[in-house]
């Protein structure tokens, strides 16, 4: 058989991710082999996601197809992942933004810190508390902490960064369990990330182990604490966690850099297609 290609493997991590999600808060769901959809309803106002996994011979014939299920769904906003490209929903009224690099990580890959050497202490040097796992806690000097959210309590936390940091419009203001219910925390594969600046919040992030890949999702920064190197400390710290898998992530232009620098390689270009008015959350 032959082996599914990196940007394969984002694409199942992004469509495992959001099946998960969909046991979670049991929302209707179509995964076919190619592509996976999703019936989000947390509110009236959830775009419904779409993951374009596989390529495709004839882009009329799967426009179609999403236009005729999202019509059976009642859509009325929609987030759609495309990382091949060639898909023009336009003509049933929606609109995409500025194509977006799907990028993978090797394990172990990530390049140390001046100081530090990988896999001697931790990622970069840095020392780690607990051996990764549920309970791993880093710590970056006195001030910055990262760790995985445990409990209730932790998780409303990072629900509030991501909101706030990613940001994530259609969950403002926030409401406990609004974007991520409590239930998530017994999902197996999912995990989130708490970072604190002397105490405070300051970032959070979620990965997602489906058993190939860890995906990384809704990396956040406050405002407050951007340019300090949360964002990095939170990635070293969940990569750490999942030594084994490769990691997999969409990146934004201006987060691409980052990413660069901590091991991730470009393996395609995916175009996230939307009505007019849709979450790209």
């Amino acid at each position: 058989m032959e082996k599914d290609s990196r940007l394969e493997q984002a694409n199942d991590n992004a469509a495992d991710f959001w099946l998960a999600q969909a046991r979670v808060n049991g929302w209707e769901h179509l995964d076919r082999p190619g592509c996976t959809a999703v019936r989000c309803a947390r509110t009236t106002t959830d775009a419904h996601r779409v993951v374009v996994t596989r390529p495709y011979d004839e882009p009329a014939a799967l426009e179609e197809e999403l236009a005729g299920l999202l019509r059976a769904w009642g859509t009325t906003r929609l987030c759609m992942e495309d990382p091949y490209g060639r898909l023009d929903l336009s003509r049933f009224g929606c609109v995409h933004g500025l194509g977006m690099a799907v990028m993978t990580r090797e394990p172990d890959s990530v390049p140390s810190r001046a100081g530090g050497t990988p896999g001697a202490g931790g990622v970069g040097g840095v020392e780690v508390d607990a051996a990764p796992g549920r309970g791993a806690r880093r710590r970056y000097g006195s001030e910055l902490t990262v760790n995985e959210a445990r409990d209730g309590d932790a998780l409303a936390a990072v629900e509030r960064t991501v909101v706030e940091g990613f940001p994530v419009p259609a969950h403002q203001p926030v409401t406990r369990g609004g974007m991520l219910p409590r239930d998530l925390l017994g999902e197996p594969g999912i995990r989130a990330w708490r970072a604190r600046m002397q105490g405070q919040d300051a970032g959070a992030c979620l990965t997602y182990d489906n058993g190939r890949t860890v995906g990384v999702y809704w990396v956040a920064t406050l405002p407050a604490h951007r340019s300090q190197g949360v964002a990095r400390t939170l990635l070293e710290t969940a990569l750490a966690a999942h030594p084994d898998r490769p990691a997999t992530l969409v990146a934004t232009l201006l987060a691409e850099p980052l990413y660069r620098k901590l091991g991730f390689v470009e393996h395609g270009v995916t175009r996230w297609w939307g009505y007019p008015a849709a979450s790209e959350a």
